[in-house]
């Protein structure tokens, strides 16, 4: 879908946009997932080379960061700020004095708050405050999308560090306790997973933003007003500050992994700790089995009368006797 906008709203869609030469209020040119035609029309209409999907891809930063005489070729992968949805799709931007034009494979609500802004007739007139207009949306959604991770981790956090009293139903035993145990373990890992995943692309998309705010307001010096070069450095820290917040999430994130992970270890302890006790509880009675159940004709208790019960009677304290010790100590 192409579209044309200026500081009124949408100037054209579609074919429309063919309109030879563009009209001067007609600042932004939006590409959204283009088709080669739609692609062939904006080279048309504006003179510029717009960037296929595999060139804003690249990782190279002279890939992503260029400039052709007076146009800033820009590419950075942004997340699509849903959950259902956390995939890195490229975002590409071109710049110029006259124009800017925009390309990217996913609808981001940022555009769409700007382009209502400019319908209501409020929104940027020239092609370098569109550009920042996008780049502030953009970064108060980050904002928003990591003051939201940061409570998610919270809630996280606090689920792990009860987790024994949460998980054994206000201290009941009951012989599903370990399989409801492991399941609360699993989605703590999962959950963990998530925020983790969701963050390592947050990081993506603010690093990105990060090289494209300093190389605009270098290399575009000549061609900006005091006010933009000032939003330029006010949105490069608000960058810089929220890839600390980021460092601290994920600095959380893996310190909660670490204590998940400790869980799982002491659950693994305790089961082995059963099992040590119980094969040790085992060892008295079998001896004293294997002794009464030796076959030698002279054995004292065979003619006696209570020689059985008092058999089962010695196994079964042979049984018990290590049964209480290790109660008293505490091992299970």
């Amino acid at each position: 879908m192409i579209t044309l906008h200026g500081p009124e709203g949408v100037v054209a869609e579609g074919q429309a946009c063919a309109a030879r030469p563009l009209p001067p209020h007609g600042t932004w040119l939006d590409l959204e997932d283009p088709s080669e035609a739609e692609t062939s029309l904006a080279e048309a209409v504006t003179g510029l080379a717009v960037p296929s999907r595999q060139a804003l891809s690249e990782v190279q930063n002279s890939r992503r960061l260029n400039r052709r005489r007076d146009a800033f070729y820009l590419s950075t992968p942004m997340v699509s700020f849903r959950d259902d949805d956390l995939t890195l799709r490229p975002l590409g931007f071109v710049l110029t004095p006259e124009r800017l034009l925009t390309v990217r494979f996913q609808p981001l609500a940022a555009f769409d708050t700007v382009k209502a802004r400019q319908a209501e007739r409020d929104g940027p007139a020239s092609s370098v405050e569109t550009f920042l207009a996008l780049v502030e949306e953009l970064i108060d959604r980050m904002a928003d999308s990591l003051e939201t991770m940061s409570d998610e981790l919270d809630s996280l956090s606090t689920r792990i560090f009860t987790f024994d009293t949460s998980a054994n139903g206000h201290g009941r035993r009951d012989a599903s306790a370990p399989k409801r145990r492991d399941l609360a373990l699993r989605r703590l890992l999962r959950a963990i997973g998530r925020r983790g995943k969701a963050l390592a692309k947050l990081r993506a998309s603010l690093l990105g933003l990060g090289r494209i705010l300093p190389y605009v307001a270098g290399e575009a010096e000549g061609w900006l007003r005091p006010e933009e070069k000032a939003r330029f450095e006010s949105l490069r820290l608000d960058v810089a500050s929220l890839d600390e917040f980021e460092t601290r999430l994920s600095e959380t994130v893996q310190f909660l992994l670490d204590a998940t992970l400790g869980l799982i270890n002491m659950e693994q302890n305790n089961t082995f700790r059963v099992l040590t006790v119980v094969s040790v509880i085992g060892i008295p009675p079998t001896l004293m089995a294997s002794v009464y159940g030796m076959n030698f004709k002279h054995m004292p208790e065979l003619d006696w009368t209570f020689g059985y019960p008092f058999g089962l009677a010695v196994i079964g304290l042979s049984a018990l006797i290590p049964a209480v010790y290790f109660k008293l100590k505490g091992w299970f």
